[in-house]
């Protein structure tokens, strides 16, 4: 699917959840992804309950590690910290091939064996494909390194396009920024959506992007383009609703139809009509998640016209019915 994987059905409470959430650090750790760990796990959020995630930094030895930059880390504790985290994070590894120590893989492994989260941002997706724990399943990593580990590990099921996969125990990330919309993804999953788009208006970024990576490859969306397309994807944003026909778009912009299909391809890596139905789904998940306004008007506002063809295209596209995205997602 090109947008979410994904969603899983929220675990049983039988049993207070495992809130303790490590950051698997090695030399030339990537700082960004790991400032993206420590942003939204790491800091005091008293106004979250006391419910709220405890963070540490692992590492394999005791002592000051090179980060990307020419920074200096300092792990808290060894790789022993590892059996008592409820969900690990790898902020990116290396992209060589190297097999991963014995001490490493045997501590991954036995933390997935007793139901810990594993979780990689970018090139992290690497140390688990090693590990052998991305054996059978879906991944992503950034586009740069999708041929490398899929030659690396032709076992694993690599999808480029996508900005993260959840395949409920195990989760991947595309590259550096995609790792924020991966772990606001948990946040969601964990506490639902209001403190997700909490931590998400903290952090001045939006709690949802729309697409895949298809997007960013060499090709950003323009945001003031002579050729107009910038105000018509922010016109469609606006106004999801109206009748986005190929022949108005295309005439609102002053193209041919085949003009403007080629240019809205090159620069969104999507077609048309493919990028109006993803916007018209981040509109009607905004309205599941933050009102209770019922599936008609959602709809209607969205640009859907009935709820058939809402649910047609959520099931599609997000994995499930818009009642039970709301049902998970829903602010209290």
């Amino acid at each position: 699917m090109p947008y979410i994987i994904e969603i899983m059905p929220t675990p049983s409470r039988s049993q207070p959840p495992n809130r303790l959430v490590a950051a698997l650090l090695h030399e030339k750790v990537a700082t960004f992804e790991l400032g993206i760990v420590t942003e939204i796990f790491g800091l005091p959020r008293p106004e979250m309950g006391p419910d709220w995630y405890r963070f540490v930094t692992v590492a394999e030895e005791l002592r000051p590690l090179r980060a990307s930059g020419g920074l200096r880390i300092f792990p808290e504790a060894g790789l022993e910290r590892l059996a008592r985290a409820g969900t690990i994070v790898i902020p990116g590894w290396r992209t060589d091939g190297e097999s991963p120590s014995p001490a490493v893989r045997e501590a991954l492994s036995a933390a997935y064996a007793r139901g810990a989260r594993l979780v990689s941002i970018c090139s992290g997706a690497f140390l688990l494909a090693a590990c052998g724990l991305l054996s059978g399943r879906r991944a992503t990593t950034h586009w740069l390194y999708t041929d490398r580990l899929r030659t690396l590990h032709p076992d694993v099921e690599i999808n480029p396009d996508v900005l993260y996969v959840d395949e409920g125990q195990i989760l991947t990330s595309a590259g550096s920024a995609a790792g924020v919309d991966l772990m606001l993804h948990i946040v969601r999953k964990d506490f639902g959506a209001q403190a997700a788009n909490e931590i998400a208006r903290r952090m001045v970024t939006a709690p949802h992007r729309e697409g895949g990576q298809a997007q960013f490859i060499d090709r950003p969306v323009p945001r003031r383009a002579d050729d107009g397309l910038g105000s018509l994807l922010e016109a469609v944003r606006r106004r999801p609703a109206e009748r986005w026909t190929i022949s108005r778009m295309a005439r609102r912009v002053a193209m041919s139809q085949r003009t403007f299909i080629r240019r809205f391809q090159e620069s969104t890596g999507m077609g048309p009509g493919e990028w109006v139905i993803a916007t018209r789904l981040e509109a009607a998940r905004f309205m599941l998640e933050s009102t209770a306004t019922g599936l008609e008007e959602i709809s209607r506002s969205a640009g859907f016209g009935s709820p058939a063809a809402l649910r047609h295209h959520f099931r599609r596209q997000v994995g499930v019915t818009p009642t039970a995205y709301r049902a998970s997602f829903r602010a209290a």
